[in-house]
Order: structure tokens, then sequence, then C-alpha cells
């Protein structure tokens, strides 16, 4: 099978650097040469995004790429090495690749790092969640089915069997908290709006630690966030957007006054709130 419409590569790990010298006036500057295997990679992406290699189409043999892209194995096990990272291919049937699209967990760790990279702060993340999620509760409300609902119910109602008074082992809290961050996935999901699923879900990694933090501290606002969960489903079942949106807001005033009372730092980078 024969791939795309590119140049031939040379064989080897990497194409013949071209240089260009530079003349006095310094008009002209020597071009960085690309590695072979991000040509290919990005060649079998762009076939991807495309849609000439379709979900769940096998992928050439590694033997039939080489052939197609004139260059060695090595090179093409390097790129697909790279497109695997992506999500866009998965291992089936033993060891053969198929294309398929990425999941929401493939792409938020990545998003996640680049946010920590860029010393982002807690403030700058809750300044774009309270737009985010009062947006999911609207469209969840117009949108959400019944399985969306019995899921969410199944959430509020673990979450209300491990909200207890008081102080809680480590291990119930890590429970709550994976509810909580689930909870805030399900309405996203019950939006059917995929574009705002992929932008709300690095934002819910990286509440994990930090509600584990007020969960602690502040034993009281368990029972609080389970109050508005129920508010907010309440809204959805009855297609009641602004009771939804109303009690989202709610609810995310609520976590940055709880952040407050923690005693935790808003301006803070967010990669310290990752720290055990």
């Amino acid at each position: 099978m024969m791939i795309g419409d590119v140049s031939t590569l040379d064989k080897g790990d990497e194409p013949e650097t071209q240089g260009v010298v530079a003349s006095s006036s310094n008009v002209f500057r020597r071009l960085r040469p690309v590695p072979a295997y991000k040509v290919v990679s990005e060649e079998l992406e762009r076939l991807i995004v495309s849609g000439r290699l379709k979900p769940g189409d096998p992928l050439p043999t590694e033997q039939e790429l080489s052939e197609s892209f004139g260059v060695n194995r090595s090179t093409v096990r390097e790129a697909i090495r790279q497109i695997e990272q992506e999500g866009m291919l998965e291992r089936r049937e033993g060891r053969r690749l198929f294309v398929c699209l990425p999941g929401l967990f493939d792409l938020a760790p990545r998003a996640t790092r680049m946010l920590m990279l860029q010393q982002t702060t807690f403030e700058e993340l809750w300044e774009t969640a309270v737009t985010l999620e009062p947006l999911a509760a609207r469209l969840a409300a117009a949108n959400a089915n019944a399985e969306d609902l019995a899921r969410l119910q199944a959430n509020i109602n673990a979450t209300a069997a491990l909200t207890l008074p008081g102080e809680q082992p480590d291990s119930e809290l890590a429970e709550l908290v994976d509810l909580d961050v689930e909870f805030h996935a399900l309405v996203g999901a019950a939006s059917h709006n995929r574009p705002l699923m992929l932008a709300r879900e690095p934002i819910s990694l990286l509440y994990k630690p930090t509600l584990r933090r007020i969960y602690a501290r502040i034993p009281q606002s368990k029972s609080r966030a389970l109050a508005a969960h129920r508010r907010i489903v309440e809204g959805l079942a009855n297609a009641d957007a602004q009771l939804a949106v109303d009690w989202t807001q709610k609810h995310m005033v609520d976590f940055h006054r709880g952040f407050q009372m923690a005693d935790l730092d808003m301006k803070a980078p967010i990669r310290l709130f990752l720290r055990p």
C-alpha cells in the first residue's frame, strides 16, 4: 500500500541537510535539518486527520511504509511511536496497528504538563473553570439523556455514602475527590459538546490534590459540595438550565472560598499543588 503524496526521502535516520551560504547582506541563513522520522510522523498524522486513513483502518506494515516513504524501518518505527503517543494508533490482534481516535485522557496529561511548565497559577485555572463549568451545565441541561442522568445520580449516591462529618481516613478522602472530579466530568459529558469536554479535561485533572487539602482542612466542605451537586443534577433532570448554571456558579465560588479558608495560595504555581 502506497501512502500519501510526499517527496521520497533518502534512506537513513535524517534527510540530508540543506545548507545555504549567507551572502554579505545576511539575507540567507542556514536551514535546520528535520529528522526523517518527524517528516514521516507528520505525514501519517495528516493522512489520519484528513480522513484518508480512518479510525479502524489497519496501518500498513513497517516494510510497506518504509518502501512508500523511501526510508529505513528504524525511521518508520520511530515515527509510529510518535503517532502512538498522540493516541492515533492502537495495537490489536497481536502487534498489528490500527488507526483510532485519541481519547480525552490521551490529550489531557500533555496539556496539564504544558500548564505546569508555563507556571500557571491556580487563580488562572479557577478563572477559566468558573466560565467553563457553568457553560457545561447549561449545555447539559439541554442535551443530557437518561443514561447521563443515571450516571450522575450513581455518582451522587456513591458520594453521599462517603460524605461523613468530621475527619476521615485518607483513603476515603481520596475516593471523595475522585468522585467530585468524576461528577464534573459527567456534567461535561452530558453537554455532548466535544470541544468543551476536551477544553475542561486538563483543568479537572488538576483539582485532585487541591480538593484533598480542602476536604481535610475544612470537613464541612464535603457536605456543601454534595448539596451543590444534588441541585445541579436537579436542574439537569428538569431541563432547568438556569438552576443548573446558578448552582454551578455557587459551587465554584464556594470552592474558591474553601481554597482561601484552607490557607492555600491562589497565586502560587499549580505545580506546587501536585506535591503530596
